[in-house]
């Protein structure tokens, strides 16, 4: 029997635009969102806006505003694998493209549901094997609900609280700002690592989102396969050509730098 011998860690990521529903997931598994509830109130508020609010809303075309609104309309509950998908197959943008799930064997898809939580505007926090039925709504956007003039406002403390009851000594952040600003990372126990990826270009390196996000799927994806325990040990990642740079880094915001991009 394996052991999961890396529990002090919790792996943060963003969710992605991009969804895939129409690929049958490979898991026969899965578990429900923590804050189905909170959900479903957002999906009744979102249905009260037309397409073109939504348009002015996301700053979407018509045709994606409709698709959105379609979406919130069929959304509903209980959840089950033949209206939903688990989370970690479902999204598709450039961070889950790195992480590569699909390739991931059972056992590291257990460690990814005890290791990864993903921060959602709808949602709220999702581990990989939770259902979710699809939808686009950003946690930036100034969503408003009758308390809140925001998601920031509706979601307040409760996903800090759901991270810090997880119990762990070490928060890996490879969310992206707008969605680490969901927590409170004072309140945590934890201790907070946020790593930084950059690329070398116009003679100085910088961060450039494309390869950024790709790099925390990487990155997520390796302390999953090497069951890292330990700060130091993010230290060694060294995929896609990435390095750990020590004359950028700080001890809870690790720099990785890479001189040229592959083609």
């Amino acid at each position: 029997m394996e052991t999961f011998s890396f529990r002090p860690m919790l792996i943060l990521l963003s969710p992605a635009k991009t969804l895939d529903f129409d690929t049958a997931p490979k898991h026969p598994q899965s578990t429900s969102p923590v804050f189905l509830d909170q959900a479903e109130s957002l999906v009744k508020e979102a249905r009260k806006l037309s397409v073109e609010q939504l348009e002015e809303l996301m700053g979407v075309s018509t045709k994606i505003a409709t698709l959105n609104r379609e979406r919130f309309r069929d959304w509903s509950v209980p959840f089950s694998e033949d209206n939903a998908k688990v989370a970690l197959l479902a999204f598709k943008g450039d961070v889950y493209t790195g992480l590569d799930a699909e390739s991931l064997d059972q056992r590291a898809l257990k460690r990814c549901q005890k290791h990864i939580r993903i921060l959602s505007g709808l949602y709220g926090l999702l581990r990989p094997m939770d259902l979710m039925q699809p939808y686009r709504l950003e946690m930036g956007l100034p969503f408003k609900t009758p308390k809140f003039k925001n998601l920031y406002g509706f979601w307040g403390s409760q996903i800090t609280e759901a991270i810090e009851a997880e119990e762990k000594k070490l928060v890996i952040n490879l969310a992206s700002n707008e969605y680490f600003k969901s927590v409170q990372p004072k309140d945590l126990s934890a201790r907070v690592i946020t790593p930084d990826f950059r690329d070398f270009k116009n003679r100085k390196y910088k961060v450039i989102s494309f390869f950024a996000k790709k790099a925390r799927g990487w990155m997520a994806r390796y302390l999953i396969e090497k069951k890292i325990t330990k700060p130091e040990g993010l230290h060694d990642f060294d995929v896609g050509g990435y390095a750990f740079n020590e004359e950028l880094s700080s001890p809870d915001k690790p720099v990785f730098t890479r001189v040229e991009a592959p083609e």
